[in-house]
């Protein structure tokens, strides 16, 4: 053979050279996109860990405040947070509600408006909920109380993630 024939033209080199840079930057840029698109669908399906709050038998059928700490990771920074949330009996069930108002975020109480004492009242816009966690018609709540997925093992509560609820007034 030749050596005409293996001769690259200085365009032919030009379009190699371009093309393959043009594709390792391309795929640089598509890679974080590609991971940022498909990362939280597959975390989607990862069992989330249960935090026991309490044992079965404290539950009654009034609406109780109980604490609630787990470690939360954000980035290389991880933290001990503490939150709170409403457990009762519903039946044979254990209802948990967030106290956090779907409204605005303020902090609901049960049985401190003395005008429904069997009620969640958020006293930052006067929004109300049910005994059940589910907006009354006419305040300012649009939907229910967000609740935890519960387990019950060997007597004692744990919570999983929290969850919108549907329906509303």
């Amino acid at each position: 053979m030749s050596e005409k024939e293996h001769k690259v033209s200085r365009r032919q080199f030009l379009t190699y050279t371009l093309t393959g840079v043009g594709g390792f930057m391309a795929a640089g840029m598509l890679m974080p996109m590609a991971r940022f698109a498909l990362d939280p669908a597959l975390k989607a399906g990862a069992d989330s860990d249960l935090i026991t709050v309490a044992d079965l038998s404290e539950l009654t059928e009034e609406p109780q405040l109980f604490p609630m700490t787990y470690t939360q990771d954000d980035a290389w920074y991880t933290s001990e947070v503490s939150e709170n949330v409403f457990l009762m009996l519903n039946g044979d069930d254990v209802l948990a509600l967030s106290p956090t108002c779907t409204h605005l975020g303020c902090q609901v109480a049960f049985g401190t408006n003395e005008d429904h004492p069997e009620q969640f009242y958020c006293p930052c816009h006067f929004g109300r909920f049910d005994k059940q966690g589910n907006n009354i018609q006419g305040t300012p709540p649009t939907r229910p109380l967000d609740a935890y997925e519960v387990v019950v093992e060997d007597g004692k509560v744990k919570l999983g993630s929290i969850y919108q609820r549907q329906g509303g007034a």
